[in-house]
């Protein structure tokens, strides 16, 4: 066998071995995915601090808006701390439960200063400006969730930040043009709950066009949902005729969503976003 016949054998293998690795890990991440959990409870087992460094340094290199990475994370690991924001959170146990709360934050603070120390002037005192990171804020904290489920951990994002933000910005000194954005509790999982419903994917996912929704697809979509026993249950422990209700009287009414706008806007006009 000649040398080149010889190269191009191991070339062949090479590839074949490579595409084989890339499916494996396309299948590793995908069955990652498909079967998260929101963790709630937590075991007593710390994360490692160079674990939690690799992960954080892992969401790091997530997409944002220009490369300027107005974000930021404060990792609180101190039982007085999390004890401090617990209230904030409406007392969820997993706060003071987990060993690490990561809270993610929209962040023009920074890059503002760079850019006044660099004689540039910045104009990021807007909603626009807001907007933006906090999108990018969000997308930092996923980018972390799905690293942290990777290495074995468990997490459970928290709804309530920009609920109580203000009190929040408090505890963890939060400057102007820094504002919470979303909470995840992370730790090892103590126990594994059972997978949690979603709709067909025919709900979330149109394409070329938006194609709104008939009375006939509204039913079709949650029909699954509506006839589980488990949101039979739910319905008749709430004392609601239907589970729609429960969402629009109970979990999630007007009169409260109303008032956490109206505190949530006290709040970007505190830190700078609004004027």
């Amino acid at each position: 066998m000649s040398l080149l016949s010889i190269l191009q054998f191991i070339i062949i293998e090479f590839s074949v071995s490579l595409h084989t690795s890339l499916n494996s890990i396309i299948h590793i991440m995908l069955s990652i995915l498909n079967n998260r959990r929101t963790i709630r409870k937590y075991s007593n087992k710390a994360i490692a601090p160079e674990l939690m460094t690799q992960l954080l340094s892992a969401a790091a290199q997530s997409s944002n808006t220009g490369n300027m990475q107005a974000y930021s994370v404060v990792v609180s690991t101190d039982e007085d701390i999390k004890k401090q924001l617990a209230p904030t959170h409406f007392n969820q146990p997993m706060i003071t439960n987990a060993p690490a709360v990561l809270t993610f934050c929209a962040d023009f603070n920074r890059f503002s200063k760079w850019c006044e120390q660099r004689n540039a002037e910045p104009g990021y005192d807007n909603f626009q400006s807001f907007m933006a990171t906090a999108i990018d804020a969000m997308i930092f904290a996923q980018t972390f969730a799905v690293a942290a489920e990777a290495a074995g951990l468990g997490i459970c994002y928290l709804g309530t930040t920009t609920y109580n933000a203000g009190e929040i910005i408090d505890i963890l000194n939060l400057p102007k043009l820094v504002v919470p954005i979303t909470t995840i509790t992370v730790g090892y999982p103590e126990i594994t709950p059972p997978l949690t419903d979603r709709l067909p994917l025919e709900a979330v996912v149109h394409y070329e066009k938006y194609e709104d929704y008939r009375k006939e697809k509204i039913d079709e979509l949650y029909s699954e949902k509506e006839n589980s026993e488990f949101y039979k249950n739910f319905v008749t422990e709430n004392n609601k005729e239907t589970l729609a209700q429960v969402f629009t009287d109970i979990r999630y009414n007007r009169k409260n969503n109303e008032f956490f706008s109206d505190k949530f806007i006290d709040v970007l006009k505190q830190q700078g976003f609004l004027k």
